[in-house]
């Protein structure tokens, strides 16, 4: 058992072992990303392009028409900057138009939006100033609403649903020592009687410090009537022991509600227990699937302002004689800019109408859309500063003081930077999705690569793995993209499903040329999984750039932006398949072990660590620290 500021003691097997029972196993619909990564391109599960129904669309037009009215006439980005909060008068005015109820079904006091409506309400929000997307996603992706429709008995809908349709809620499982580990937990929720009493202290509690109702996650010990394990407790904020001890400060999305909470003794009733036992993980991992959709979401936002941006600077900005945008080098990062947002917008809204039409499992394209669109974003908003020079480094609010536009160039560079941790970060998603990928030859060769199996299981292991690889590796060698007139209706965006098809199988012979040179030390190959994932990344992106450019009503300049992002992106392509053999991985390895070793403690000798309080900081420090909590809402 684990008490309340004490982190379970457990090896890297019970870790990983823990992971794995949380993980999702089954795959009753089918994935376009899985068979992707096993070679075999099934265009049909994503063309054509699937359509929401016309009620879905009249409803969520109408919210999205009210949101850009407020948005445009009550919100003051600078602000949110210069104060580093939502104003409560804009919280009030969110509420009032139902966009904290957007993803709850109607007969539940909800807008009942589908997941594409509600994703470019979170893009549009976003564009006005990114904390405004991550209030509304963490309360509604991620906070009580999302777990409980899925999860929740009809009695907890008809309790906390009514109530998220206008309160704010948070997510909360991360504590100080524990993020991507939560084998270690500490927070705690022991059974007495027929309650339990939760303690625990939970760290980046998004929206945690205003929130009204929580998602906390708990290690409820094993005992006579109790199974145990991680679970799942929504909790009242204003309840007895519940406090918010810190509000905490980053470098980006100031205004965002984030804290530190503490439990001391807070009796939980077993109604506030969501699904069973032990199913906290796995709750957590199944709301995330569609849930982490709005991160996408707000890096389309993002991109696709960034592309308005450069449009005008370039146009408008002369140098030499000549345009900005007429210079060759920065024609290039327009181009980049203008091909990344049209590819962002094409990877959510395929993922968000395939979330919709439940026909497919959509686990490993949400993650591949989160882990892509939050690398992109990255980049193109980096390119924006660079392209709007001192300008891009200088504050929106500093640029209007002196007369000029001003234009957030560097706060979006700030804000997006988290993209690439929360809800996964980039080096978690990939090997999220390598376990994905690799789970068909896991499934058929596990037991021949683990050490702990008996000698008659593994000869069992090679018979079955042996008959797999006899049917399955032949198909990896032809198929339609040999074919010159294959996918012929996509016109000259043909070429570039072609590369897909062929590119996916030539993915799947790298995976298993991997899985047999390094078999069970496989899954410590990072970085090859890394860009195992990253190359089926960038082949998702260009099926979906493909298969929307050809709905598209605006058609022919659809399709050049398609087949620009498609060149661009099959050059990185080829550059990771040319990664995966040649790369310095092994002397990177070795040095990086030197550094730990303290080895070359020389190099970081002529400089001062500014985290090192001195005498005088320790002493004066409680005195000039204020008040860092926020007055709840109203």
């Amino acid at each position: 058992m684990t008490t309340s500021g004490q982190q379970a003691k457990v090896t890297e097997r019970q870790a990983r072992q823990v992971a794995e029972a949380a993980r999702e196993t089954d795959w009753k619909k089918p994935s376009f990303a899985k068979e992707l990564f096993l070679g075999r391109f099934r265009l049909d599960l994503v063309h054509p392009h699937p359509v929401g129904d016309p009620v879905g669309i009249e409803r969520g037009e109408k919210f999205l028409a009210q949101l850009r009215a407020f948005c445009e006439t009550a919100i003051d980005p600078y602000q949110i900057e210069r104060e580093d909060r939502i104003p409560d008068r804009v919280v009030q005015g969110l509420r009032d138009l139902g966009a904290f109820g957007m993803k709850i079904p109607t007969e539940y006091g909800g807008l009942g939006l589908s997941q594409v409506y509600y994703n470019k309400a979170c893009a549009l929000a976003g564009s006005m100033h990114p904390t405004l997307s991550t209030l509304l996603s963490a309360h509604q992706s991620i906070g009580v609403p999302q777990p409980i429709k899925m999860f929740g008995t009809e009695e907890q809908k008809k309790t906390w649903l009514p109530r998220s349709a206008k309160q704010v809620t948070a997510f909360l499982l991360t504590e100080a020592d524990v993020g991507s580990d939560p084998a270690r937990m500490g927070a705690t929720a022991v059974p007495d009687g027929d309650d339990y009493i939760l303690n625990g202290v939970k760290l980046w509690t998004t929206n945690g410090v205003v929130a009204d109702l929580l998602v906390v996650m708990a290690l409820v010990p094993r005992s006579e009537g109790h199974r145990g394990g991680i679970s799942a407790f929504v909790v009242e904020a204003a309840a007895p022991g519940v406090v918010v001890e810190n509000r905490n400060s980053f470098m980006g999305l100031r205004g965002i509600e984030n804290g530190v909470t503490r439990f001391t003794d807070v009796r939980l009733p077993k109604a506030n227990l969501i699904g069973k036992e032990g199913q906290g993980l796995k709750i957590a991992l199944s709301t995330l699937n569609v849930g982490r959709l709005s991160v996408p979401a707000v890096c389309t936002g993002t991109a696709k302002w960034c592309l308005k941006i450069a449009r005008e600077w370039t146009r408008e900005r002369v140098q030499w004689g000549k345009r900005v945008g007429d210079h060759e080098a920065v024609a290039g990062k327009v181009a980049f800019i203008a091909a990344t947002a049209y590819a962002l917008e094409a990877v959510t809204d395929l993922s968000s109408e395939m979330a919709d039409e439940d026909r497919n499992d959509i686990r490993i394209e949400a993650a591949l859309a989160k882990l892509y669109a939050s690398e992109m974003a990255w980049l193109v908003a980096d390119e924006l500063v660079q392209i709007r020079g001192g300008r891009g480094f200088e504050t929106a609010e500093s640029q209007a003081a002196r007369g000029e536009r001003g234009v957030p160039a560097e706060q979006m560079l700030r804000d997006m930077r988290i993209n690439r941790i929360f809800e996964g970060s980039t080096e978690i998603m990939h090997l999220l999705i390598a376990r994905e990928a690799v789970d068909a030859h896991l499934s058929v060769a596990g037991d021949i690569i683990d050490p702990e199996v008996e000698l008659k299981a593994k000869a069992r292991a090679a018979g079955k793995a042996g008959v797999f690889y006899a049917k399955w590796l032949p198909k990896l060698v032809a198929g339609k993209g040999q074919a010159p007139r294959s996918f012929a209706e996509f016109g000259p965006l043909a070429a570039h499903l072609r590369f897909v098809e062929r590119s996916s199988r030539k993915l799947a012979r790298s995976t298993f040329y991997g899985m047999s040179r390094w078999q069970g030390k496989l899954e410590y190959k990072q970085r090859f999984l890394g860009r195992i994932v990253d190359i089926g990344a960038e082949l998702f992106a260009i099926s979906a750039v493909c298969v929307r450019a050809q709905r598209d009503p605006e058609g022919g300049s659809a399709a050049e932006l398609a087949d620009a992002f498609c060149q661009q992106a099959r050059v990185r392509v080829e550059a990771l398949f040319s990664e995966l053999w040649t790369n310095s991985d092994d002397s990177d390895r070795t040095l990086a072990h030197r550094v730990l070793a303290d080895r070359y403690t020389w190099l970081e000798e002529g400089v001062l660590d500014p985290s090192i309080e001195g005498p005088w900081i320790a002493e004066n420090r409680a005195d000039e620290v204020k008040e860092n909590v926020h007055r709840p809402i109203p």
